[in-house]
């Protein structure tokens, strides 16, 4: 016998299951029509047909279902993809697959894909409740910005970071009481749906408990039955001294909640140091740019040199260039692994004197040819055109 081929077309409705309203036409959208202006529509309808606005009104609520049935496809970019292609067929099986007595497909998915989001896509869940199963939670990323001082000396700040918690109301399991909750009427508490067409059989997740196996009658008011909230939580956080820009930090447990009682996602720090006044970093050196006048650096003196901590006195020798560096040792910045410190690198740059009036030009020409300099731009040009001609020899 030829093995059934999974592809384009291989999918079908069993006859005997009734139609479905096609789940734009529920949400009163395109389908070209962009993930926000899906998710507009959802919470458009969702809030009018919800349950605690219509109390003891059926259609209302079947309609509620309808629509969240509808976003949950529309508002997965996965499983919107499948449904563009196969329709409710998709989701509801009737796909190309192998005896029933052999194999089940949601084995071989799980087998060869494990948690991708193939399986999301044709509700695969070879398992058996893998929807129920214990989930982490996602990771969080969060900028943090810093001071040049924060960061050299570390911190304790409180930081505002929005995520999902878990609701407190009924600790995560969507329900406040065990009577709230019963087995589900579609699958009879499997959490999948066996499906035949002819000799072909495939099992898909039930799109009435989405692979849980029960539901809830009475969901939490709080988290209405979703088991966790939005909220912004309020951290306290240690900055250890030394941070740099784009540094992170892991703080365990501190991300999204987990589904089912699962752990806790971690919340990642990625460290922005704003710009100092007149210090540099790189590394764990600090930079400072020293002005000295043209007399300084030529005489020699004695400045008051900013660091980290305070001042110090630098000792500048006579003669001293523009771009020479002097090193003061152990003013850098401590390292926040090893501890050890940096050192502060000062480089000078010597100021040339501006808008000087005629008795200080004098002098400066005194000086000039004292030492038998010649400052006259021809006689320059002159020097350079004789060491033109010695080069070329002409």
């Amino acid at each position: 016998m030829p093995s059934p081929v999974i592809g384009e077309g291989s999918f079908c409705q069993e006859g005997s299951m009734s139609q479905k309203e096609d789940y734009y036409k529920i949400l009163g959208v395109e389908k070209s029509s962009s993930e926000g202006d899906i998710k507009k529509a959802y919470r458009k309808m969702a809030m009018q047909y919800h349950p605690d606005r219509n109390p003891g009104d059926a259609s209302a609520e079947q309609k509620f279902k309808e629509v969240q049935e509808a976003y949950d496809v529309l508002g997965n970019s996965q499983k919107k993809a499948a449904y563009d292609q196969f329709g409710h067929a998709a989701f509801q099986g009737g796909a190309g697959g192998f005896s029933s007595q052999s194999f089940d497909m949601g084995d071989i998915f799980e087998g060869i894909f494990g948690d991708s989001p193939f399986g999301d896509i044709f509700g695969f869940s070879g398992g058996g409740r893998r929807s129920n199963r214990p989930r982490r939670g996602a990771d969080i990323q969060y900028q943090m910005d810093l001071s040049f001082k924060e960061a050299v000396f570390g911190s304790k700040t409180e930081i505002s970071v929005p995520r999902t918690e878990e609701c407190k109301d009924c600790t995560g399991k969507g329900h406040q009481n065990e009577a709230d909750v019963e087995s589900c009427p579609v699958c009879k508490g499997r959490g999948q749906i066996q499906r035949t067409q002819g000799f072909l059989s495939v099992s898909t997740t039930c799109h009435q408990c989405n692979g849980r196996g029960q539901v809830i009658k009475n969901p939490c008011q709080t988290c209405s039955g979703r088991g966790f909230k939005k909220k912004s939580s309020k951290l306290s956080v240690s900055i250890p001294a030394g941070v740099d820009d784009g540094f992170r930090i892991k703080l365990k447990r501190e991300g999204e909640a987990g589904l089912n009682g699962g752990p806790p996602g971690d919340l990642y720090l990625l460290i922005k140091v704003e710009d100092h006044e007149f210090f540099e970093r790189e590394g764990n050196h600090i930079i400072l740019n020293q002005k000295l006048t043209f007399a300084q650096a030529a005489l020699g003196c004695e400045v008051k040199v900013p660091t980290l901590t305070g001042t110090v006195k630098l000792r500048v020798p006579e003669g001293t260039q523009s771009g020479q560096v002097f090193r003061i040792k152990s003013e850098g910045v401590k390292d926040v692994h090893s501890g050890s410190k940096g050192d502060q690198l000062i480089h000078v740059v010597v100021e040339t004197p501006k808008n000087l009036n005629a008795r200080q030009k004098e002098l400066l020409k005194e000086f000039a040819e004292s030492r038998g300099e010649k400052h006259e731009e021809a006689d320059f040009l002159d020097r350079m055109t004789e060491k033109v001609k010695d080069i070329f020899g002409s």
